[in-house]
């Protein structure tokens, strides 16, 4: 395959990016930058799974691999694909492609469903999209343009003072570039008034405000303006679980979030995010973690402990 002039100032943009994300994330973990909505990720290990709940994001990798399961869904991106988030999300993620020497890198450039309507509704790009909701996350192909663009973003933090005025601006271009795209749809159907999506954004908004208490589909269904059946199916195809899947994994991985951060017993956690049964929050945290809650703990700390030597 001939490498043309673009293949190699993509590859040019990647190597500024790993430079300037080498310098903003000295260590492993995630970093906050001067800009509120720019993240830096650096991991110099594999690991994996390692589970989530993502917001709307767009996720660009300068170097490394990494793979994110939805469900039974998986999506790979490298530096030559990006990853976009649309709606609150339970992921699990793996990183398979880091070493100490080449750690995988990352940029993570979080929005509000706002700010794409705003750019629909400001530059002429059609809001034509298909009549069934989609999938709430996709991986894209990483163009020219979009790179300059982050590439323009990343720099900004070496030029304080026209962050307030140049940021927004390279922003909107960026997601104005996704919009461009060929899946430019997937991130559409979030912005338009009304649409399938627009209503489960709604209610995975309501599922979040009151994940410990017994889900009720007819009100949840009502609130999102939806037949039950309707809103089962639209769910399904933008979250990959039903209603119910989808509160089940908050609840775990908040009880999980308890039990590494609280000084809490995994009956009380389990308590805590709705569950009644100690027995059944162990067999559901077990089935998702691969671990009860007590060996998993366990493993969790020694991880913690040995990748800090």
């Amino acid at each position: 395959m001939v490498r043309t002039k673009e293949d190699d100032k993509i590859v040019e943009i990647q190597a500024e990016l790993v430079q300037l994300i080498e310098r903003g994330a000295k260590c492993d973990g995630t970093h906050s930058t001067a800009i509120p909505s720019l993240y830096f990720s650096r991991i110099s290990y594999k690991e994996g799974p390692v589970h989530a709940f993502q917001g709307p994001a767009l996720c660009i990798i300068a170097q490394g691999e990494k793979t994110f399961m939805l469900s039974e869904s998986s999506y790979y991106y490298d530096p030559f694909h990006y990853l976009v988030v649309s709606v609150d999300l339970p992921l699990s993620g793996q990183i398979i492609q880091a070493t100490p020497q080449t750690p995988l890198l990352c940029l993570s450039l979080n929005f509000e469903p706002e700010l794409i309507f705003d750019i629909i509704q400001n530059s002429g790009l059609s809001i034509n999209v298909k009549k069934n909701s989609q999938r709430g996350m996709f991986v894209g192909e990483t163009n020219l343009p979009l790179l300059e663009a982050a590439l323009r973003l990343v720099g900004l933090l070496d030029e304080p003072q026209d962050i307030p005025a140049l940021a927004p601006l390279v922003i909107r271009e960026i997601f104005y570039r996704i919009l461009q795209a060929e899946k430019g749809g997937f991130l559409k159907q979030i912005a338009i008034n009304g649409s399938h999506a627009q209503r489960i954004i709604e209610a995975i908004r309501l599922i979040k405000q009151d994940f410990a208490k017994p889900l009720r589909i007819e009100k949840l269904a009502s609130a999102a303006n939806m037949s039950i059946s309707s809103l089962h199916r639209h769910f399904k195809q933008v979250t990959a679980m039903s209603p119910l899947q989808y509160q089940k994994q908050l609840r775990l991985q908040e009880a999980r979030r308890l039990l590494q951060s609280e000084k809490t017993d995994a009956a009380d956690a389990g308590f805590q995010v709705g569950y009644e049964s100690p027995s059944q929050f162990s067999r559901e945290y077990s089935r998702l973690f691969g671990l009860p809650p007590i060996s998993d703990m366990k493993r969790l700390h020694n991880v913690s402990k040995s990748s800090s030597i």
